[in-house]
C-alpha cells in the first residue's frame, strides 16, 4: 500500500450501531480490519454513533447497541492493543472538523450523493440535516486521523471520493498543500458486498423482514446451519469457471461466501466443486460457516456480561484517538484562521 506522501500509514473506518450485525458486515469490513492489524500499519476503528442519529433512535437501545457493536469487534478479533477502538461520540473533533468541512464542501457535490436520495426515500424534506450531511461527517471522521487507507464496500466509494475531494479543497483553500491526505480505497476480497440469502439480487440487510435472509453474528450453530441450507440458488450444477457464475445471482453470492470464509479466491472454489450441485455445496458451506462464524455469538455474549470492561475498552481507544484528533484539530483551526487562545 502507498500512503500519501508524507503522511503515516494509517487505516480509518467506522461502523455504525444500528445491532444485528450480520455475515455482509463481517466479510465486508470487521473481517478485514481484523487482517489489516497485522501489516504493520496503524489502525483506527470507531463505532460511529454519532451517524446513528441522523435518523431515529431509541436512546437507551443505541447505548446498547454501541456496546454490542464494541462487543462484536472484539469477539471477531479486533484487539485493542493493537488497533485503536472507540466510539465516535467521545472524541469531539469530529463534529468540530465537520463544520469546519461543512464550510468548504459545495452543496452540488452533496446533491449527488446517491445514498441519501435511498435513505430519504420520498419524504426528502422530512429528512434530517444530518441525513444530508452526514457524508461531510465521514470525511471528518477519515481525515481527522490523516488516514491514508479506507477499507470500504462499492456502494460507500462515493462518500470516499466526496472525502478526498473536501480534503483537496480544504488543502487549496488555506494555501496548505499537503495537510490533508488523499485517502485511498481499500476494496479487497471474494465478498465485499454480501447478498441476502433468500434474493441473491438484494444486499444482505438486517431491515429484510426475514431473518431466513441473512446470518446474523449472534445465531447459534443450528440456525446459521439451517439458513445456509434454505438459501436460494438455482437447479444447475456449479460451473467450470467463474464467468459460468453470470446471471446466477445466489449461485454466484454463495461461491464468493464460500471463498471468503476459506480466504481463497471464487476461481478456486469454482474450481473445487465443478459439475457438483448445490445439495453437495451447501451442507459444505455449512460447515465452514459454523466453524468461522459460530463462535463469535459465544465470544459477543461473554463480552457482554462485562460491560464495564467494554466501557474501559471505549475509553482507552478514546483517549489515544484523542492524541492523534487533537493536534490536527488544532492545525486545521489555525490554518482556516480561528483563533485559539484557552490551552
Amino acid at each position: 500500500m502507498s500512503a500519501s506522501q508524507g503522511h503515516v500509514h494509517r487505516v480509518f473506518s467506522g461502523v455504525q450501531p444500528t445491532g444485528n450485525l450480520h455475515l455482509g458486515n463481517y466479510l465486508g469490513a470487521v473481517k478485514r480490519f481484523v487482517e489489516l492489524q497485522g501489516r504493520g500499519i496503524e489502525t483506527v476503528y470507531c463505532v460511529v454513533d454519532l451517524h446513528a442519529i441522523t435518523v431515529p433512535q431509541d436512546p437507551a437501545a443505541l447505548s446498547r447497541a454501541i456496546r454490542e457493536l464494541t462487543a462484536a469487534f472484539l469477539a471477531c478479533g479486533l484487539d485493542p492493543a493493537r488497533s485503536i477502538i472507540f466510539n465516535q461520540s467521545q472524541v469531539p473533533a469530529h463534529a468540530e472538523l465537520a463544520w469546519l468541512f461543512n464550510c468548504v464542501a459545495r452543496v452540488g457535490w452533496l446533491n449527488r450523493m446517491t445514498q441519501f436520495k435511498e435513505k430519504a426515500g420520498k419524504d426528502r424534506e422530512g429528512a434530517s440535516v444530518g441525513l444530508y450531511v452526514y457524508p461531510v461527517l465521514m470525511a471528518a471522521d477519515i481525515l481527522l486521523y490523516k488516514a491514508t487507507h479506507v477499507p470500504v464496500g462499492e456502494d460507500q466509494k462515493q462518500h470516499l471520493e466526496l472525502a478526498r475531494d473536501i480534503a483537496a479543497k480544504f488543502n487549496l483553500d488555506f494555501n496548505a498543500p499537503d495537510f490533508f491526505p488523499q485517502p485511498e480505497p481499500l476494496i479487497e476480497g471474494a465478498a465485499t458486498r454480501v447478498m441476502s440469502l433468500r434474493d441473491g439480487t438484494k444486499k444482505m440487510s438486517k431491515s429484510d423482514p426475514s431473518d431466513l435472509s441473512r446470518v446474523n453474528l449472534t445465531d447459534d450453530a443450528d440456525a446459521i446451519a439451517k439458513k445456509i441450507r434454505k438459501a436460494q440458488t438455482d437447479p444447475d450444477p456449479l460451473p467450470e469457471t467463474v464467468e459460468g457464475l453470470a446471471g446466477r445471482p445466489g449461485a454466484d453470492n454463495l461461491v464468493g461466501v464460500y471463498a471468503a470464509l476459506a480466504d481463497t479466491t471464487k476461481a478456486a472454489v469454482v474450481a473445487e466443486w465443478a459439475g457438483k450441485p448445490f445439495s453437495a455445496f451447501k451442507p459444505a458451506l455449512a460447515d465452514l460457516a459454523v466453524e468461522k462464524i459460530g463462535p463469535i455469538a459465544g465470544r459477543m455474549r461473554a463480552l457482554l456480561a462485562d460491560p464495564g470492561h467494554i466501557d474501559a475498552v471505549l475509553a482507552d481507544g478514546a483517549a489515544r484517538a484523542e492524541a492523534i484528533a487533537g493536534p490536527v484539530l488544532r492545525d486545521a483551526y489555525a490554518l482556516a484562521g480561528l483563533l485559539r487562545t484557552r490551552r
